[in-house]
């Protein structure tokens, strides 16, 4: 069975950093696209990032210029660096996984990791 693990979440100050990594396990085939979601209190759930297997990424405006993901094919690992972080940032950050597109919902899920920006 496909699982998806996040890990390096915390507690960081406003401008502070973090990086968010995912190992995926089980899958039988190179997945399409990997990305992250969150989900933060009193907002809608929000695509941050996605990269897909051949590289290209998309990323939020919200997160443009600060957030940046990257892909480890042969180790099935997708990663989150997060630069000059805001209280807004706060979330709960969920691993994403895609068999062949990121248009519907994706395919595999995280258990998520609680990012906490606050001073």
């Amino acid at each position: 069975q496909v699982q998806l693990v996040e890990s390096g979440g915390g507690l960081v100050q406003p401008g502070g950093s973090l990086r968010l990594s995912c190992a995926a396990s089980g899958n039988s085939f190179r997945f399409y696209a990997m990305g992250w979601r969150r989900q933060a209190p009193g907002k809608q759930r929000e695509v941050v990032a996605v990269c897909t297997s051949g590289g290209t990424t998309t990323y939020s405006d919200s997160v443009k210029g600060r957030f940046t993901i990257s892909r480890d094919n042969a180790s099935n690992t997708v990663y989150l660096q997060m630069n000059n972080l805001k209280p807004d940032d706060t979330a709960v950050y969920y691993c994403n996984a895609y068999v062949s597109g990121i248009r519907g919902s994706p395919n595999y899920w995280g258990q998520g990791t609680q990012v906490t920006v606050s001073s």
